[in-house]
């Protein structure tokens, strides 16, 4: 797996749900863990992201879990990009967990795009962050993801009448 950067944890007794494994959500909290580690060992902070205003904000993330994990386990956490747009607006993310003993636990896929912190809009990244993020993927091929690829999320927002509510 070229290009691929790994994250090694733990599995904490916090981390489990009532059948004492990993709990579904732990799954999402050490793969967001691992992307942030990803960003700050290519040189992107959450310190450079707060002066820049900018922030990673997920619209979709999709999970297939495969064997369970237990308390004390050593895990690894994979996260590779798989597609981003020109600008480094859109981007998706793929990440698979292992035990040590390369026991495939759980593969996850999310889109997401880079937000501004002040207009609250997506928002491309800078040319310097947009170089580190190019430098994670070197000559692996992956997608090249326009606006359009949103469109094709499998869920959108549908509002409903807020005096549904009042009859509960």
């Amino acid at each position: 797996m070229q290009n691929t950067y790994y994250q090694k944890t733990i599995v904490r007794w916090s981390d489990l749900d009532a059948n004492r494994h990993l709990a579904n959500s732990s799954y999402m909290n050490f793969t967001s863990f691992t992307r942030i580690a990803f960003l700050r060992d290519f040189g992107i902070s959450m310190k450079d992201l707060g002066k820049l205003q900018i922030g990673p904000a997920i619209l979709h993330e999709q999970f297939s879990f495969f064997r369970e994990a237990y308390e004390g386990e050593e895990i690894y956490i994979t996260v590779e990009i798989d597609g981003m747009s020109e600008d480094g607006m859109l981007y998706t993310f793929v990440h698979n967990l292992y035990r040590k003993d390369g026991t495939h636990l759980c593969h996850s896929q999310l889109t997401g795009v880079w937000f501004s912190l002040i207009d609250r809009k997506m928002k491309a990244p800078p040319a310097e962050m947009l170089a580190q993020l190019k430098k994670s993927v070197g000559e692996r091929k992956i997608k090249t993801l326009t606006k359009a690829d949103l469109k094709k999320l499998p869920s959108f927002p549908q509002n409903i009448d807020p005096t549904t509510f009042k009859n509960m």
